[in-house]
């Protein structure tokens, strides 16, 4: 059972839906022509940065624009070209098995399923939810690391559950925002909540999230500033 949201969780999803819809555009930054190229540079954009993947995408879907021709490509080649994004050989294997599974599955079309995105190699349910919402436009809620870094500092959950924070944060926030506050949130924890030096002073959430920095006349209460999400990362000086 999903445990219910923490105090105030609503009216904070409320206003981060609100204040990062004047801030961001509601889009990935993987560039792509089509639901199968979103899908492939996904995979590719495991522990790397997507502007590496977009460094490479382009020759490799120029060489690949079908999962047919992914499928049957030389793996030798595949890592020539996606060596920049790292991991290449472990990421080969996959975009040619993912490639693989949609020919036999689904004719070489991406489907427009949770249930059926989850059958392909590769696609967990935080890829299947950027899937289906930036490539097909069905909402979809994707749990990244930047993701549960901010709903836990901005106090919307207490989990690091991914699942779990999928499901509580489509519970307080309308469905036809799903896709775009993850995205935004992505772009927010890329760009100002930095997971290791967030740059309050520059939020536009500071003045309700949890765990600013910034947020003037603290008062402490038990051993803590007022405000303080008791298990957010940042402890404040």
């Amino acid at each position: 059972m999903t445990p219910a949201p923490p105090r105030g969780a609503r009216t904070r999803a409320k206003l981060t839906v609100e204040r990062l819809a004047k801030l961001y555009p509601a889009v990935t930054e993987l560039v792509h022509e089509n639901p199968f190229q979103l899908l492939i540079a996904t995979i590719l954009s495991a522990q790397t940065t997507d502007r590496s993947v977009n460094l490479v995408t382009p020759e490799l879907f120029r060489r690949y624009p079908t999962a047919e021709e992914l499928a049957a490509a030389d793996p030798a080649e595949v890592e020539r070209l996606i060596k920049p994004t790292g991991f290449f050989r472990a990421k080969t294997q996959r975009i040619i098995a993912a490639s693989r599974k949609l020919v036999e599955l689904f004719g070489g079309e991406v489907p427009k399923t949770m249930e059926d995105l989850i059958k392909v190699p590769g696609i967990g349910r935080k890829t299947a939810n950027v899937i289906l919402g930036a490539g097909f436009g069905v909402p979809g809620f994707a749990v990244d690391t930047h993701v549960i870094r901010l709903t836990n500092r901005l106090g919307l959950v207490k989990t690091r559950d991914p699942v779990k924070i999928e499901y509580q944060v489509c519970s307080m926030v309308p469905e036809e925002e799903w896709t775009a506050l993850s995205l935004r949130l992505i772009l927010h924890g890329r760009r100002v909540c930095d997971a290791r030096r967030p740059r309050c002073e520059e939020c536009a959430l500071n003045d309700f999230c949890p765990s600013s920095l910034t947020r003037p006349n603290r008062r402490m209460r038990r051993g803590r500033p007022i405000g303080e999400a008791p298990n957010s990362d940042i402890k404040l000086a």
